[in-house]
């Protein structure tokens, strides 16, 4: 019983921790491959439009945040392709932008 009641803690805990584990890095790859074609996804700037707002500039939003960008990438965008990430890449995306986000001291 002991063994049981530690495994079932151990896959719990598995399941939470694994479930928020985000990747930033993997979040740029999809954003290039997904984003790049319209918005600029690196930090360094390389094109700028009035109609596409940047990654760099929607990190620097104040209303920008993790539930923020998990709402908006989980839902149609208008104009924009419906890409259909998963949750997985949705977490990995917010992360990526928020990384953008300047910092004190840079």
């Amino acid at each position: 019983m002991r063994v049981l009641f530690g495994l079932l803690v151990a896959c719990v805990s598995l399941a939470v921790h694994g479930a928020a584990a985000q990747d930033a890095g993997e979040g740029e790859r999809i954003a290039r491959q997904w984003c790049g074609n319209c918005h600029q996804v690196a930090r360094d700037p390389v094109r700028a439009s009035d109609a596409v707002p940047s990654f760099p500039a929607i990190a620097q939003m104040p209303s920008t945040t993790q539930m923020s960008l998990a709402a908006f990438l989980s839902s149609s965008h208008g104009q924009m392709p419906d890409y259909a990430l998963t949750r997985s890449e949705i977490r990995d995306v917010s992360a990526y932008i928020l990384s953008l986000r300047d910092r004190p001291g840079r």
